[in-house]
């Protein structure tokens, strides 16, 4: 008989498509040295009780108990580390003016290696606890803690996709937080991704480098060529915000005459490997950029709702072939959830569809068929994510990483209502979503290694 590593007994929940959930109930999960899931087998399986016999007394089997369930871990695709020192603060003034007065002050003060390691430890502790798995960052222009970033996700086996910041545009970012110049932020960059590139070879949930122009009024003409080039040379990721807010998008079309996906493609910068933040002004000639490049959209729906100064029309972009997945954005968002974000991600959309001004006739006060359901938000914040990073990760099924959450539902501080012993597993899996808390995520585990309990 084949030998697992772990074999792990129990109900579980994951996207079989963007609008279905999967009930997996009572089925083993057999994962190999690797982390990966290399066998599921349902109660009525042959090999089923053959393996329970076989295996059930041993330490490497895990039954979950009475009221616990397992979720695809989430992948985060928007997070910006050092934010996480100003989560919760200055989320009432314009985007402009959060970046200059709250945001690039924080950011500057990781020139202090001491400070980004206390502030990156919590972070990416924070983020386990949460129940994220996989993490795209954007660190600071600073090279050396953006590499303790990448090290201490690499320790702490979070599977992070990080990015040194870079933004050299005097014209539009203060003189005490910059790269020195183009040429340096260009050098600094492909060190920073070879370096990145050595630690994964040691990292077993993987450790990416990602290639970060913070966003195109940050950066000149000259860094934007370069970094396309680089990212093609390495083959990076690439990650950016993209058509974000009034004042961005048409800060862009000033400088460019068009908008920020064509900007973008220009240097090279939309590809398979590429995901950019917010986007919430693609027009239908952007989402068909996005689709035919392979560029998948980080949705962000909490910090939406601050600084995007509109309701990105996700099941449009959806309806076009564009690969979508969630993000926090700490600190734009102030929830290091993504639970959090599902959740926005369902009340935005409807919001959009219904409108927002009860001065208009109901006819006359949405966006029709702009509702998405709390199945296609999980999708986003799960396999959605997977697929936007091209990873085989945000699904419970053979041959994806086993990265999970295991949820206790029956913890005093945070019971959730269920008192039918034959509830409707869809009807938990709700609850579960809309009701979770930190304390009712009792274990992650990363590529088959557990990285958080409580």
């Amino acid at each position: 008989m084949k030998t697992y590593t772990h074999i792990f007994q129990g109900t579980a929940f994951s996207s079989k498509s963007p609008k279905v959930v999967q009930t997996l109930k009572d089925h083993l999960f057999c994962i190999n040295a690797g982390g990966m899931i290399e066998k599921i087998i349902a109660p009525d399986d042959y090999d089923y009780q053959v393996l329970l016999d076989t295996y059930q007394d041993d330490e490497s089997f895990h039954r979950l108990a009475d009221g616990q369930y397992f979720l695809p871990g989430f992948i985060d695709l928007h997070v910006h580390a050092p934010q996480w020192a100003q989560a919760g603060t200055a989320l009432d003034i314009p985007l402009y003016d959060w970046l200059n007065t709250y945001t690039f002050p924080i950011e500057s003060k990781f020139s202090d290696l001491d400070f980004a390691k206390n502030v990156y430890q919590d972070v990416v502790s924070t983020l386990l606890a949460n129940g994220t798995t996989t993490a795209l960052y954007f660190a600071t222009v600073h090279k050396e803690a953006s590499l303790a970033l990448a090290d201490i996700c690499a320790e702490k086996g979070q599977r992070g996709l990080v990015g040194k910041v870079v933004m050299d545009n005097p014209d539009q970012t203060p003189d005490y937080y910059r790269d020195a110049d183009s040429e340096t932020a260009l050098a600094d960059t492909e060190e920073f991704i070879l370096a990145v590139k050595e630690l994964a070879k040691k990292t077993k949930q993987g450790v990416y480098p990602v290639v970060t122009p913070r966003f195109i009024p940050s950066c000149t003409d000259e860094v934007l060529n370069g970094l396309g080039a680089l990212a093609a040379k390495h083959d990076t990721y690439i990650q950016s915000h993209c058509s974000e807010s009034d004042w961005e998008h048409g800060y862009v079309r000033e400088r460019f005459g068009k908008n920020d996906a064509f900007a973008l493609h220009d240097f090279g910068l939309l590809r398979k490997k590429s995901v950019m933040a917010h986007c919430n002004f693609l027009d239908d000639r952007d989402a068909e950029l996005f689709a035919e490049t392979g560029t998948a959209v980080c949705h962000c729906p909490i910090s939406n709702a601050y600084f995007a100064n509109s309701v990105i029309p996700i099941a449009q972009l959806h309806s076009k072939g564009v690969e979508i997945g969630l993000g926090s954005d700490i600190s734009g968002g102030f929830s290091p959830s993504l639970f959090d974000n599902v959740r926005q991600a369902v009340m935005s959309s409807r919001m959009l569809e219904d409108g927002v001004n009860p001065a208009l006739p109901a006819e006359e006060r949405g966006v029709p068929h702009s509702r998405i359901t709390l199945n296609e938000a999980f999708y986003l914040a799960t396999a959605g994510g997977g697929e936007s990073v091209s990873l085989p990760i945000g699904r419970l099924e053979e041959n994806y990483a086993w990265d999970v959450q295991v949820i206790e539902t029956r913890v005093a501080a945070a019971k959730l209502p269920l008192y039918d012993a034959n509830e409707n597993l869809q009807d938990i899996f709700q609850k579960i979503i809309y009701l979770v808390r930190p304390e009712n995520i009792r274990e992650v585990w990363v590529q088959g290694e557990k990285v958080h309990s409580r």
